[in-house]
Order: structure tokens, then C-alpha cells, then sequence
């Protein structure tokens, strides 16, 4: 029987497990299937390591991150000189455009602009996480409306895809708003499906009701 102290045991093997992670400083609490971090981590990158993690464990449902990241002395940086680093990360990105812009303050970086596709906006938020010296990421670049009905590509794509089971999937798009809802029975098939819908030509927002298992 799978129980939330199975589960909870599940995710501390887990962050055993995972070399980039440091778990010592990491209580796991899971109730209703729904798992919690609470802690401190050494960086950015390692909070975000230790949700994807948990994400990894059959049965989660949801993850609420409230890890906090304490730097040490050695990782501590500038905000101009951690906006100099994200500016030449970005120059060297070929997947992101110029028209994202970054500013850091108190060690949290903003990152702003309009994209004309999703993956760009994720990819420049995915460049950021490994930067010494942050504590945290906002993500409010935009993605421009297009042209293009993107309700059947995106039914199509989901009955291609081998992660995801579209009959548990209903799509509704309207204003460039996609909206997925229905029943997924693992993270990474949400997460295919929520690919899928981004990928749609014209999707700036996807509205994500879907449940996952």
C-alpha cells in the first residue's frame, strides 16, 4: 500500500541519490501525495535540482519548494557583477533573443523582454539557474501572440507523443490561450503535455488544469 510516509521515504532516498544535491539540510514532509521541502541549500541551482528530485518519485502529485538559498561566503557576488555574467551568458545563447533583458537586485535575477516562441523564454530562464551568487529567478519575459490554430497541431503532437495518453487530454484554445485538463499519471508526462501546448503556433499562455496522478 502506498502511504505519504512511503512516499516522504521515497523522496529522502531520493536526494540521497542525487550527487547535486546535498540533503542534510532538507526536510521532506508529504501529505495527500502533495510533497514539501523546507531547508537551506548552498545555491539556486541545487533548490531547483532538489525539486525536479522529488518530481522524480512515482506517486508525487505536487511539490511545494519553500527551500531557502543561504550562499556561502565564497559564492557571494555583486548584483553588477552577477548582471554582467547573465548578459554574457545570454550574448552567447543562440536560442535567445536580444530582446530579453536582465536585471539583478539583493541577489535575485529578473529577466524580461518578449520572445515570439515559449522554449526561448524557458531556455533563458534555464541558462540563469547555474549562476554563483543568486538566490532565486523571475521569469516575466512575455511571449508575443501569433498567427495560426493551434488546437489540432497540439491534439496531433499529444497523440504522437509516447509519454502522453491524449484520450485523458482535453485541449481548448481560444486568444492565443491553450488549455489543457484531464489526468496524467506522472510529472514527466504533464510536462510533455505542457510542452506540447507552448510548441502551438500562436500560444502565449497555457492555462495548466491538468492532474497529475
Amino acid at each position: 500500500m502506498i502511504t505519504d510516509l512511503s512516499v516522504q521515504q521515497e523522496i529522502e532516498k531520493e536526494l540521497q541519490w542525487d550527487a547535486g544535491v546535498n540533503p542534510n539540510h532538507i526536510a521532506v514532509l508529504v501529505k495527500n501525495g502533495e510533497a514539501t521541502l523546507a531547508g537551506d541549500v548552498d545555491s539556486y541551482w541545487e533548490k531547483c535540482e532538489a525539486e525536479r528530485a522529488a518530481w522524480r518519485v512515482a506517486h508525487v502529485r505536487k511539490v511545494v519548494n519553500h527551500l531557502r538559498v543561504e550562499l556561502p561566503f565564497a559564492a557571494e557576488r555583486g548584483d553588477d557583477d552577477i548582471t554582467l555574467a547573465a548578459m554574457g551568458i545570454l550574448e552567447w545563447n543562440c536560442t535567445v533573443p536580444a530582446t530579453v533583458e536582465v536585471a539583478v537586485k539583493g541577489s535575485v535575477l529578473t529577466l524580461a523582454g518578449t520572445v515570439g516562441r515559449a522554449y526561448q523564454r524557458e531556455e533563458a530562464e534555464r541558462a540563469m539557474a547555474g549562476l554563483v551568487g543568486i538566490k532565486g529567478i523571475v521569469n516575466s519575459v512575455r511571449v508575443e501572440a501569433g498567427a495560426g490554430d493551434a488546437r489540432a497541431g497540439i491534439e496531433e503532437a499529444l497523440k504522437r507523443s509516447a509519454l502522453v495518453d491524449a484520450s485523458h487530454v482535453k485541449v481548448h484554445v481560444t486568444g492565443g490561450v491553450a488549455s489543457l485538463r484531464g489526468t496524467m499519471k506522472t510529472r514527466a508526462e504533464w510536462e510533455e503535455a505542457m510542452r506540447a501546448a507552448w510548441a502551438g503556433p500562436g500560444v502565449v499562455k497555457v492555462e495548466d488544469h491538468l492532474a497529475v496522478g
